[in-house]
């Protein structure tokens, strides 16, 4: 069964961090890119951080130099470092597997709220 499992998300401070966690079933981890995607009250889901299989990345304009993406193959594990975070950063994150050129696999995702 394939499972995509978020944690990490919380209530910050603008200026402050987070760290999100997905943990993915090999089916869907290994050999796969993972991505970070995000979808704020009232607006449709959208991409924030892509990594592939062998460790390059990509994201969206309006979080580079903020946040990372990064995983760790070992135990199929996938994280986004958030910094600087900013009230219009508050969404509900969601983590997703890549199979092929489809966004496939999604976790339920983690809410992040950032205070002004």
């Amino acid at each position: 069964q394939v499972q995509l499992l978020e944690s990490g998300g919380g209530l910050v401070q603008a200026g402050g961090s987070l760290r999100l966690s997905c943990a993915a079933s090999g089916r869907v981890f290994n050999g796969n890119s993972m991505g970070w995607f995000r979808q704020a009250p009232g607006k449709e889901r959208e991409f924030v951080a892509r990594i592939t299989w062998g460790g390059g990345t990509s994201y969206a304009d309006s979080v580079k130099g903020r946040f990372t993406i990064s995983r760790y193959n070992a135990n199929a594990t996938v994280f986004l470092q958030m910094n600087s975070l900013k009230p219009e950063d508050t969404a509900i994150y969601y983590c997703a597997g890549r199979v092929g050129v489809s966004w496939t696999y999604w976790g339920q995702g983690t809410q992040v709220t950032v205070s002004s």
